[in-house]
């Protein structure tokens, strides 16, 4: 199974209050992936992904099953925010 940092997120555009993220991107992807396509290689275990804080601490990305499933890091088994805190990603 490989391995790969998040490092930068794109979230929706909506009128309303809730954004939400929509895709993701990392040194290592040679593209944005959707939100989508995460949840798939999560739930697949063919690929795992993570986040780095400014401290270089690592946080695993898992999937929140819900209506749709989403993605959000986790850290010594607690759920955290790590994704939002992440930079824009320039669209290509």
């Amino acid at each position: 199974m490989a391995s790969y940092q998040i490092s930068c997120i794109n979230l929706s555009h909506t009128n309303g209050r809730h954004e939400h993220i929509t895709h993701v991107g990392g040194p290592a992807l040679n593209r944005r992936l959707t939100v989508a396509e995460i949840v798939t290689f999560i739930k697949n275990k063919t690929d795992e992904f993570y986040v780095l804080d400014a401290r270089g601490n690592m946080a695993w990305v898992g999937v929140v099953e819900a209506n749709p499933p989403h993605i959000r890091t986790y850290a010594d088994r607690v759920w955290t925010d790590n994704l939002l805190s992440l930079t824009t990603c320039q669209l290509r």
